[in-house]
């Protein structure tokens, strides 16, 4: 990438962060408000175009305006995903673009293409310019030739360890983000061409339809190579979780934990984000006393989807670190509810409605900063005061009676009991 006198710079701090910074993933509007709300000190997000989520609600430019806007209010910043691989024909119209996130007031874009790079650079100063996992950066010296371009921050590749990081930081004033939750791609850092081979959607264009998810049967010459009765291949990993190893992470100087998870639920976001949020808080206000509650582990557990493991961070995972049929399962819950208001007088809350509930069910409340309670449901009615036998329909104000305060955002959940086969 040539560059000359006249070409802008980033001015200001660039090696290590006061304090780490808490990424979340918002695939639309409304999972961003949830994500700042429960904690996160920056969000990331896909726009309508050069984002590696194309089948994610992204945001149009007005949304990015609200989004911001709101983000604000909580001193938090919004990035967007700018990290495709582009083609010829994905290039017109990509200053208009990028000029218009800066307009939006966006913080940064996360980029893989130098010329997507070069271009932000060029015609959107304001914009900082993240370095994608996409670019698989794995060394110091990698990180450093990063640095020179004026880039203020690499997202390293997910097959990095904490030692690694630790020779990073050692020899490279930058700021480093590091995934430390969420989906572990089978791939080499996402670089994947299965999804292209087997659907014709590119992946590294926005098309993965997450091909090392699928079911496998391995043959040679015809014949299986393994028994019915045994357990079909996969290549699907287990989801990486670094709850545990919060004062790892903030010791080796990673600055900025990113949360995986543009396609995942309201419900997901708000869970994950409130634990870490608590994690890193009670780490950075007495290190010494730090302790690990059993409460962050349950909550996590409540959104997680397949089970996990610490990823590349400790060693290379092995066979024991993927999930082959059947897969397993975690305790699932759903979320059954969002607080719109409450009223101290009556102890009574509107909940909006997302998930069938009714009375006698135990439920749990849940809010940003460790807001929890269980309680049975008692009687419903809706904001007209007719009872209820059941909350059965799909956004409906329903009123119930709380046995603690709540608040406007906390969430509601229910857990779903599992069929015996």
């Amino acid at each position: 990438m040539m560059r000359t006198e006249t070409s802008p710079r980033y001015s200001g701090k660039r090696h290590r962060l006061a304090k780490p910074e808490l990424l979340a993933p918002a695939g639309n509007l409304e999972k961003l408000k949830f994500a700042v709300h429960y904690g996160a000190d920056a969000v990331y997000i896909g726009g309508q175009k050069y984002g590696l989520r194309s089948n994610a609600d992204n945001f149009s430019f007005e949304e990015m305006k609200e989004g911001v806007e709101f983000a604000s209010r909580y001193g938090a910043k919004v990035f967007v995903a700018t990290n495709i691989y582009a083609h010829n024909e994905d290039i017109a119209g990509l200053e208009d673009y990028l000029r218009s996130l800066q307009d939006a007031g966006i913080a940064a874009i996360i980029a893989a293409d130098p010329v997507i790079i070069e271009t932000a650079q060029r015609v959107a100063p304001k914009l900082e310019v993240h370095l994608s996992t996409q670019q698989s950066t794995l060394n110091w010296q990698a990180v450093q030739f990063w640095k020179e371009e004026q880039i203020p921050r690499v997202v390293l590749a997910r097959e990095v360890s904490l030692e690694e990081i630790a020779e990073i930081k050692a020899h490279v004033d930058i700021e480093i983000e590091a995934f430390i939750h969420g989906a572990m791609c089978s791939s080499f850092s996402g670089r994947c061409v299965l999804s292209n081979h087997f659907t014709d959607r590119d992946s590294n264009r926005g098309g993965c339809s997450q091909s090392c998810r699928w079911k496998y049967d391995i043959f040679e010459e015809d014949m299986p190579m393994f028994k019915p009765e045994e357990d079909k291949f996969t290549m699907g990993s287990k989801d990486l979780c670094m709850l545990e190893n919060i004062p790892d992470l903030i010791e080796v100087g990673v600055d900025s934990f990113k949360i995986e998870g543009r396609m995942k639920s309201l419900h997901y976001v708000a869970t994950v984000v409130n634990a870490y949020r608590q994690a890193i808080d009670s780490y950075m206000a007495d290190p010494e006393h730090y302790e690990l509650k059993q409460v962050w582990l349950d909550d996590i557990q409540k959104a997680a989807n397949r089970p996990l493991n610490t990823g590349f961070f400790y060693d290379t995972p092995g066979s024991e670190d993927h999930i082959y049929e059947p897969e397993e399962k975690l305790a699932p819950y759903d979320f059954a509810g969002v607080v719109l208001s409450y009223d101290p007088q009556t102890e009574l809350a509107v909940v909006q409605q997302r998930n069938h509930f009714k009375p006698g069910q135990e439920v749990e409340f849940f809010g940003p900063q460790g807001t929890f309670f269980k309680q049975t449901v008692g009687d419903l009615t809706d904001t007209q005061g007719n009872a209820l036998d059941a909350a059965r329909h799909p956004l409906q104000s329903i009123v119930i009676k709380t046995d603690f305060p709540v608040k406007p955002m906390d969430m509601m959940r229910k857990r779903v009991r599992l069929e015996k086969k």
